[in-house]
């Protein structure tokens, strides 16, 4: 009677755990907190699209190395040294800041986060392999790719988990 519960127990604890994933929201269901209550979605989105445009905050760095409103740094990888060691460092941050002040859950246009390119920044003047590669788009593929393989192998745990003990029960 106690293995019948206990097997219950488990096929119970294994159900719930399949349909809360199957379940689960999608990232892009989730509704984003803005920090601005009431406020017109189209008018955040404007404003921080305005950090790009600030003299104040993009002021030394050369234009062509700045970060885009599409989400792309087009910084050569043999400029690495000077970007990353310069003013386009700083005021590529400067702008991040500014745009997560207005709205902490921005998506650029090439569906990169602010800690998506924070993280290229990172690797790409960092002084791994990835040293002088800013393409934000790689970098999130590599990411997900990462991400991908690291999710089968919990999930591969998982069903062992589940699955040994209920062979050697069995």
């Amino acid at each position: 009677m106690a293995y019948s519960v206990k097997l219950e127990l488990r096929l119970l604890a294994v159900i719930l755990f399949c349909i809360t994933i199957l379940t689960g929201k999608a990232e892009e269901d989730v509704p984003y907190d803005t920090g601005v209550a009431g406020s017109d979605p189209a008018e955040i989105v404007a404003k921080a699209l305005l950090c790009f445009n600030d003299k104040y905050i993009y002021s030394s760095c050369e234009e062509s190395y700045r970060l885009t409103k599409s989400g792309n740094l087009s910084v050569p990888p043999e400029y690495a040294d000077e970007y990353c060691n310069g003013p386009c460092l700083t005021e590529t941050h400067l702008v991040l800041n500014c745009i997560e002040n207005i709205l902490s859950h921005f998506v650029f246009y090439n569906r990169a986060t602010i800690k998506d390119i924070r993280d290229t920044i990172k690797a790409a003047c960092g002084d791994g392999p990835e040293r002088g590669n800013f393409d934000v788009a790689e970098h999130i593929q590599a990411e997900e790719n990462r991400a991908h393989k690291a999710a089968n192998r919990v999930l591969f745990g998982f069903g062992l988990m589940v699955l040994v003990p209920g062979l050697l029960l069995g």
